[in-house]
């Protein structure tokens, strides 16, 4: 269990005392910026003294790549800027000993490129892959979106295609965000829809790919395709659809990262703190 955390500063100077407040089991940083497509390359200092405090804490570490990526995209430009992208948070994640690169699933934009972006995924994704694993990378981790805007993949059983346009690659995982889901459509505030919503994942990619998940409320209505994270309990999904996600047998094991709207690491210790309690829970009654 653990948080999104702040690297302004330098990323072992500021992530690792972000974790450590935030009571983090494991971590998730940017390695370049969020929303643009420059590649920074990194501080040699900070990258070791990160990845010895992430060992020395038993810190999982993840890296959530730039917000622009779309590997669907009809423009050749956003493609390639994209690539170079997922090239470069690979290297930076072997640099300070990243488990696993998340991206987001990306859109096709034009419904006249439906048809072209499955096709242009492969070609696009396949060599990245081919790559990390043969040089022992961290793995890619295709996130779900939170639908709209043509989406190659929002729904859980969307990913089926997915994962066959790229063969089934063994180094692609999955990363499960609440929001997106709920966002996308699936009821998980009902009692035994993140049950089934966590069962349709499963049936369709495996137990296996399940690698990650993002633990966020949402400020709006299912099925709106609006990606506002709200915290734990405070918003639409309420916080009984996070314990069930932690009594599903799909999720044990699986780190968590909250990405709830926080200015400090209070926010996110808070959070935490919720979800432990609930994991404790789901424990206790097993």
């Amino acid at each position: 269990m653990g948080s999104h955390a702040k690297t302004s500063g330098g990323l072992a100077k500021a992530a690792l005392p972000y974790a450590d407040a935030a009571g983090s089991e494991a971590v998730q940083v940017y390695v370049s910026n969020s929303r643009g497509w420059a590649l920074p390359p990194g501080d040699p200092k900070q990258d070791t003294l990160f990845r010895d405090g992430c060992g020395a804490r038993g810190l999982s570490a993840y890296i959530h790549a730039s917000l622009l990526v779309n590997l669907g995209s009809p423009t050749e430009l956003t493609v390639s800027r994209s690539v170079e992208t997922l090239e470069h948070a690979l290297r930076r994640g072997a640099a300070i000993g990243a488990t696993a690169v998340v991206y987001h699933a990306g859109s096709s934009v034009d419904p006249a490129h439906d048809d072209k972006a499955l096709h242009q995924l492969k070609e696009a994704l396949l060599p990245l892959l081919d790559v990390a694993a043969a040089q022992g990378l961290p793995r890619l981790l295709v996130e779900p979106s939170a639908g709209g805007g043509r989406s190659l993949a929002s729904k859980m059983g969307d990913l089926g295609a997915y994962l066959a346009a790229v063969e089934h690659h063994p180094w692609l995982g999955v990363c499960f965000d609440t929001c997106h889901a709920w966002a996308a459509g699936h009821d998980l505030a009902t009692p035994g829809g993140m049950t089934r919503t966590l069962d349709e994942l499963v049936a369709t990619v495996g137990r296996e790919r399940l690698m990650l998940i993002h633990a966020n409320d949402s400020k709006d209505d299912c099925g709106s395709t609006r990606d506002r994270h709200e915290t734990i309990g405070a918003g639409r999904i309420g916080a009984a659809a996070f314990g069930e996600l932690f009594a599903h047998p799909a999720t044990a094991g699986v780190p968590v990262i909250v990405e709830t709207p926080t200015t400090e690491h209070e926010g996110h210790a808070a959070d935490i703190a919720l979800l432990k309690g609930l994991r404790a829970q789901c424990g206790a009654s097993s």
